[in-house]
């Protein structure tokens, strides 16, 4: 297959919604649909076939409060499930079971669970890095600790690290590091488009398949429905690239849709690797315009540290295989000290909120600033608390938004938290030529995460993320320099704006808290 067969994998745009139409896709959602009219029409039938079912369904009302109370769930969501129950005390009951009831997932979680404890001892933690006398005095080897219960993520000295201020550094970085490639390429992605960057990026990928080299490529199933074809695995397939697609659509309801992979990660020979919001799609080099400019950020590692993405990205891909394999995890390389490096993941599968308790572990020990980039903010009570703890102790807290939101919905959600923050002291601000995608917390000059883990409900609570924590690193004086340049382009947001927000984001802010743990 040549560079022509190549671009034909990129569909075209007008066709997309008649293919759609057509597809396996439509099918599976059609079907979906079928299920929940055949759930509505059995409560409809049950509710008037019954003259006692308004007591019955105060009864369970009750039983249900007395549930949530009980229950290990976090009490935003309690009072968004209260509120539901409330209003339609049965369907919401069925909904609420079905989410708490693992349907269709049950073989995942334990899937996942298999191979976090397999992998729990294949990285080994350096106990000379472990006990330098640094890390205990800022309490990162604490961090490490925790991070320890979940998954193996050891803390690297010999690592170094670069930061990419932005989508098209990263894409640059990215190519001239494929081309090096001698043993394996993973990538795994939330979002794959064709265009430009995955264009560019396949040739590679075909050329180093041919030169026999392990080529493998995990997307969000998602995309089948947005971005790629129902058969685009297939088409990688006869490129000698091998796919998965994770967790496609599929004619069954499941509470398993709701768990998306939004991990960001490639890997090459177990040397380099990149995380970050950067997504394979061209508005994220800003080779087409979508939202304004798109501002994201990006960090390269070379040395030690990759080993802990090559083994991420293997848990991912192992959990459909019946023998699972981690070679390429003893690929291991070194680099100049270059400060302490963390790579780490998050699995919405466990009790452990990692990327949440991350977060908020860096604004309770910081001691002069935390500055934050973020596509969204829908904070649950206890993020929104330690935000607000860190700035009414003096911290200077600084909030980068959008300035014009992908979504309407999350932007309204967003301000719906300015006022309470800007009371405490927190200052927010909005990116005014366009959308910020980037997921960064630098704090007092020596702290920095770089990754995909929003503050929102869906990263802190429904996705499988990842990200790098950097201590003392070189780069790290260069992401703050990047977090005032982008300060500039900003205006900030103060109570006097506030109260002369649009009525309709206020309305929609509004109307959307109440469920806003849902979104």
């Amino acid at each position: 297959m040549n560079e022509q067969d190549i671009v034909k994998l990129i569909p075209h745009r007008k066709s997309r919604l008649w293919r759609l139409i057509f597809s396996r896709t439509a099918l599976v959602m059609l079907l979906l649909l079928l299920e929940v009219a055949m759930i509505v029409g059995f409560y409809h039938w049950f509710a008037g076939y019954f003259e006692w079912f308004a007591l019955a369904q105060g009864l369970f009302s009750v039983g249900m409060v007395f549930y949530l109370f009980n229950c290990m769930m976090d009490a935003t969501g309690k009072l968004t499930w209260l509120f539901l129950i409330m209003l339609a005390p049965v369907p919401a009951t069925i909904l609420l079971g079905f989410t708490q009831s693992n349907l269709g997932q049950r073989t995942v979680r334990k899937r996942t669970a298999e191979m976090i404890e397999e992998t729990r001892d294949l990285l080994k933690q350096d106990e000379e890095t472990f006990a330098k006398e640094e890390l205990k005095r800022s309490g990162t080897d604490d961090l490490c600790r925790y991070l320890n219960r979940s998954g193996c993520f050891p803390i690297y000295e010999h690592t170094s690290v670069k930061y990419f201020p932005s989508g098209e550094e990263k894409f640059e970085a990215m190519l001239e590091e494929l081309q090096k490639a001698e043993k394996f390429i993973y990538l795994e992605y939330f979002i794959i488009a064709e265009g430009l960057m995955w264009g560019s990026i396949l040739k590679i990928l075909k050329e180093k398949a041919a030169q026999g080299v392990d080529v493998r490529v995990m997307y969000d199933g998602m995309c089948e429905i947005s971005t790629l074809t129902s058969d685009y695995a297939d088409k990688l397939e006869e490129l000698g690239i091998r796919c998965k697609p994770f967790s496609r659509l599929t004619p069954f309801i499941s509470s398993h849709y709701n768990y998306r992979d939004h991990r960001k990660i490639l890997v090459i020979d177990g040397k380099t690797a990149f995380t970050g919001g950067v997504n394979l799609a061209d508005e994220y080099i800003n080779h087409i315009e979508r939202f304004g400019h798109w501002k994201d950020t990006a960090v390269m590692l070379k040395g030690e540290a990759a080993a802990s993405f090559t083994l991420m990205f293997l848990q991912m891909w192992n959990m459909s295989e019946e023998v699972p394999e981690w070679k390429a995890c003893t690929e291991r390389s070194s680099a100049a000290s270059d400060g302490f490096v963390m790579p780490f993941g998050d699995c919405p599968l466990d009790s452990d909120k990692v990327g949440e308790n991350l977060y908020m572990d860096i604004l309770n020990r910081a001691r002069s600033y935390v500055h934050i980039m973020t596509p969204y903010l829908i904070l649950d009570n206890e993020l929104e608390n330690a935000l607000k703890f860190a700035a009414e102790r003096g911290i200077d807290v600084k909030i980068i938004l959008p300035g014009i939101p992908d979504k309407k919905s999350a932007f309204s959600l967003a301000k719906t938290h300015y006022r309470s923050l800007s009371e405490a002291g927190v200052k927010i601000y909005e990116y005014t030529p366009g959308f910020v995608h980037a997921k960064v917390f630098v704090c007092d000059d020596e702290k920095a995460v770089v990754g995909t883990i929003n503050l929102d409900y869906r990263s802190l609570y429904h996705h499988f993320e990842c990200a790098a924590y950097l201590y003392r690193t070189s780069c790290i004086p260069q992401i703050e320099e990047d977090f005032e340049e982008t300060l500039k382009k900003c205006k900030e947001i103060s109570i006097d704006t506030i109260g002369k927000e649009k009525i309709g984001y206020k309305v929609l802010g509004m109307l959307l808290k109440l469920v806003a743990p849902l979104m």
